[in-house]
């Protein structure tokens, strides 16, 4: 058993994404003015090198979806979240880094008193708060389909705890 409560995996060199079709969760973390959190993935990101993205990382073997988002953001950014809702799960496809994912992402708040600071800063080399008029670039690719999603569910008034004004620039 691992630190996190996971089970280790039974064939300890193979790669998630690589060696077998990885699962991930990410949190679309929105504050009260409407702006997301965004992390830009640094040097030693297994992937989408550069790219914004709404952070998260890999599912443990015998971890849960939820438990996973929050261990990635307590361990990348020191945070507690307060999760609203779930989006379906996303195919993460890579081909040209030879990557497999299936992703799931969490819409979040920051729970009371986290602030988000850079914890992992080989993996992450920036954060910030942006506008959804004004996003940085390049965007991951399962961002980019996080933020539609987000836009559809706020257009449809089908996340409960976020005011339907939000984002709708």
């Amino acid at each position: 058993m691992l630190a996190s409560g996971a089970m280790a995996p039974a064939h300890p060199n193979t790669r998630p994404g690589i060696d077998y079709i990885g699962v991930s969760v990410g949190a679309l973390l929105v504050n009260d003015d409407g702006a997301v959190f965004l992390s830009r993935r640094g040097r030693q990101a297994s992937n989408e090198r550069g790219c914004w993205e709404t952070p998260g990382g890999k599912v443990g073997f015998g971890e849960t979806l939820e438990d996973a988002v929050r261990r990635e953001m307590r361990e990348e950014y020191g945070i507690d979240i307060e999760i609203v809702a779930q989006f379906p799960a996303e195919d993460h496809l890579l081909p040209e880094e030879g990557q497999h994912w299936v992703a799931t992402t969490f819409l979040a708040r920051l729970a009371p008193g986290s602030e988000p600071r850079i914890l992992e800063p080989d993996k992450c080399d920036g954060i910030g708060w942006f506008p959804l008029d004004a996003l940085p670039s390049p965007l991951s690719a399962i961002t980019q389909r996080d933020l539609v999603a987000y836009r559809t569910c706020v257009a449809r008034q089908c996340i409960g705890g976020i005011d339907a004004q939000e984002g709708m620039s």
